[in-house]
């Protein structure tokens, strides 16, 4: 015969002020696990939302990033005729040479400045990122000191506000544009003339790398194939989607550091919850005794037992994801090991993440609550009865 559910809600609400601190410490501790997986699936979610699938980022072989990668101008003009590189409306090949800079901006969070990037590239290179749209302004000419802005800089930095003149390289760069990519990593960036920032940067003979697109999607692996097996060319082509997808590892330090810290936290909270159901236990002898007189098994009793630690981690899993809930689309902020500049995203939390959550105060609670829950089941009647 098994013990009633009402039973253990009664119990647990009876006993309400140990219940809501227990509850509480393993909200905490669910909300902690939770910042940090919303913040890496954040930076995954933008990164992966970056590139389309036809696009290839061509770099100089043996560089891993655009920004340590060399790439001859004269390399360009022979790559961009390659076959299986589509053509634009006016005939010519859909490929864009384009050159990173780093340059330091103050933002609302570091008045000493931040690393941005800064990418030059021309018409057609802007034309290959369809998922990008202007929100205010225009796009900046050729030929002269004009930037377009992401929206993530736009809002983060004051001085790269529309209208606003930032000064790097050899001059005053106006801004004339603020674009929106979305959950890209684009957001993050700034767009100038590549004609332009070549000469502020003094690299009119070499740029960082060139972007093509594929005339199909059957055509995207037999193009980076033989890319990268053209020995005159000597350069390295991926996927531009895969490229950006392998910058996640970004986030790997910090998804170990919160996992590790939400751990330390998790067995203090286990602890919690085992002391508070052997607390219960010991306060509740004579009720265990009277059960078992009334016919209820020692399995029922520790399976009862066993549920109230459940549903009371269970209740402490909801409460967390609630707490972390107003943090989903928080725009933060993290520096990219790639680029040694600063990648913007939002706070993304999924269904899945949350899943999560609740699963790993489940978990709390079961190992919290199973030896206080076999001690119930294992005493005897006579002695339940006689304890106070």
């Amino acid at each position: 015969m098994a013990i009633p559910v009402a039973y253990n809600v009664r119990n647990l609400i009876v006993r309400k002020t140990t219940s809501i601190m227990t509850a509480l410490g393993i909200a905490l501790t669910v909300a902690v696990l939770l910042a940090i997986l919303a913040m890496v699936n954040g930076l995954r979610t933008s990164l992966e939302a970056t590139g389309d699938p036809l696009n290839i980022l061509v770099l100089r072989k043996g560089s891993d990033s655009e920004l340590v990668s060399n790439f001859a101008r004269t390399v360009y003009q022979d790559l961009k005729f390659k076959d299986g590189i589509a053509k634009g409306k006016n005939g010519e090949p859909m490929a864009s040479l384009e050159t990173i800079s780093i340059i330091n901006l103050p933002s609302l969070e570091q008045p000493d400045g931040i690393n941005i990037t800064v990418r030059g590239l021309d018409a057609v290179g802007v034309s290959m990122r369809e998922g990008i749209k202007l929100t205010s302004g225009r796009w900046f000419a050729p030929g002269r000191r004009e930037v377009v802005v992401g929206r993530h800089i736009a809002s983060q930095n004051p001085v790269a506000a529309l209208g606003n003149k930032l000064r790097f390289g050899k001059g005053e760069w106006e801004v004339v544009g603020v674009m929106d990519a979305g959950k890209g990593a684009s957001n993050s960036e700034i767009f100038a003339d590549l004609n332009q920032v070549g000469s502020d940067f003094n690299r009119l003979e070499v740029a960082s790398s060139a972007l093509v697109r594929a005339t199909d999607a059957v055509a995207v692996d037999s193009l980076v194939k033989s890319l990268n097996d053209d020995q005159r060319l000597n350069v390295s082509a991926k996927p531009e989607k895969e490229y950006y997808e392998a910058q996640t590892s970004t986030a790997l330090p910090i998804q170990i550091i919160g996992t590790f810290i939400a751990v330390i936290m998790a067995i203090g909270s286990s602890f919690a919850a085992m002391n508070t159901m052997y607390a219960a236990v010991a306060r509740r002898s004579r009720e265990i005794g009277t059960l078992r007189i009334l016919g209820f098994s020692q399995s029922s009793i520790l399976l009862s037992f066993f549920l109230e630690s459940l549903m009371l981690s269970l209740a402490g899993g909801l409460l967390g994801c609630l707490l972390v809930l107003p943090l989903n689309g928080l725009t933060t902020g993290m520096l990219s090991f790639s680029t040694f500049s600063v990648i913007n995203f939002d706070f993304t939390i999924s269904p899945k993440i949350m899943a999560m959550g609740v699963a790993f105060a489940a978990l709390m609670g079961a190992i919290g609550g199973l030896f206080p829950a076999r001690m119930a089941a294992k005493k005897e009647i006579l002695t339940a009865l006689r304890e106070i």
